[in-house]
């Protein structure tokens, strides 16, 4: 897709390869959440050194794209955006478009010049900066998507429709604002990759470990896969986590919890085999990273991105949590999501106040994002707890 346009996401945090709780493997893994800060501030810091050292990281900062528009847009609606209520705490979200356009892009269907959301992601950094929380948002989710500028400059009404439709007619600012509406949490920053960018993120690393409990043939999703441990390449990686028809369910629920799995499986693989402190090795992987990335502009270099990611070398595995919005299907149609209350608006309450948030693994499929605000026995729990993995799962468990 092309530079000045809105493109896609996938996160940069999840579960990686469950360590041993004693004391050599919490050694390990401290030292794998340092070497993450480390690595990107190897590139940072190489803007002080003269010739190739400033070349490099003129070059990686460069790909990536500011997104001036959203900002502009943004700026127009600031009076009705929610106040942020924590000091220190921070909220992105991630975006996943599906345009068709761009390089190689074409093959997974006709672009038919709308592109929508993906895959939808919010991330809360907790202000000390001890926990990070990754919320998947339904693409099919009905929703209030407030009246949002084309790209074309046109004026969109309000409307009451799918959530991925607000990317496809006002871009990541309308996206943004009707996550702010839903949550009522104010989004500090956006991130939004395409296609082509997550695949050579992941061809980068030299693929990426997942388990299958069953063998995969899928000629949609041009799978075909043995079960067990098994190596992605980008192609792979892309039709894992975008399949639908032959992996779990088949719902989107399901496919956003295979995605949350895979998200983690990548970092842990970053985090791996020295390719954060091996220049050889991390050019590749950061010239792929940057190259996909749209950002909000004060995203929008190398120290912009390392300035967020510094504060996250101390995060606990195990207090790196996804889980998806309580959600069911919606009473209109059930094709669609609607939210369930009140464990949706506990949880936004959680977020916006920089509150823990408690997650188990989830019963069943039919509840798969559920929060559960009380005990077995009826009683009411301090806190609601909600569906959910954290980053410390094996990808086999």
């Amino acid at each position: 897709m092309g530079k000045d346009a809105g493109r896609r996401d996938r996160g940069v945090l999840g579960p990686g390869v469950g360590a041993s709780a004693s004391g050599g493997g919490l050694r390990r893994r401290r030292r794998r959440r340092r070497l993450v800060a480390a690595g990107i501030a190897v590139v940072v810091l190489a803007a002080g050194a003269a010739g190739a050292g400033w070349a490099v990281y003129a070059k990686l900062s460069g790909n990536i794209t500011a997104d001036e528009a959203a900002a502009a847009e943004l700026a127009r609606y600031e009076k009705e955006r929610p106040t942020a209520r924590v000091r220190g705490a921070q909220n992105i979200l991630l975006i996943g478009s599906d345009s068709r356009s761009g390089d190689g892009n074409g093959r997974y269907g006709r672009d038919s010049g709308t592109e929508r959301s993906d895959t939808t992601i919010l991330l809360h950094l907790a202000a000390g900066r001890d926990s990070a929380t990754a919320v998947s948002l339904p693409r099919d989710l009905m929703v209030d998507v407030p009246g949002c500028h084309r790209p074309d400059g046109s004026l969109a009404g309000p409307t009451f429709a799918q959530f991925n439709s607000a990317f496809a007619v006002g871009g990541s600012a309308c996206s943004i604002r009707t996550v702010e509406k839903l949550t009522g949490i104010r989004l500090d920053h956006h991130v939004v990759v395409d296609f082509q960018g997550f695949k050579e993120m992941v061809d980068a690393l030299d693929g990426v470990e997942v388990c299958l409990r069953e063998p995969v043939d899928d000629k949609d999703a041009a799978l075909r896969l043995p079960a067990g441990r098994v190596t992605l390449d980008g192609e792979q990686a892309l039709g894992y986590v975008r399949a639908r028809k032959s992996l779990g369910d088949g719902s989107d629920t399901d496919r956003m919890d295979r995605q949350q799995r895979f998200l983690g499986a990548l970092v842990n693989k970053a985090q791996s085999n020295g390719v954060l402190l091996n220049p050889v090795k991390l050019y590749p992987v950061l010239d792929a990273a940057t190259s996909s990335l749209t950002t909000d502009p004060n995203l929008a270099s190398l120290r912009g991105l390392y300035d967020l990611v510094r504060g996250l070398r101390d995060i606990p595995t195990e207090r790196v949590q996804f889980l998806t919005v309580p959600r069911e299907s919606y009473t209109g149609n059930p094709n669609r999501d609607q939210l369930v209350q009140p464990d949706a608006e506990k949880l936004f309450a959680r977020l916006r106040m920089d509150e823990p948030v408690t997650i188990a693994a989830p019963r069943s499929n039919s509840g798969a994002g559920s929060g559960n605000s009380g005990d077995p026995g009826g009683a009411e729990s301090p806190a609601p707890t909600f569906s959910g993995n954290t980053a410390d799962e094996d990808v086999c468990e």
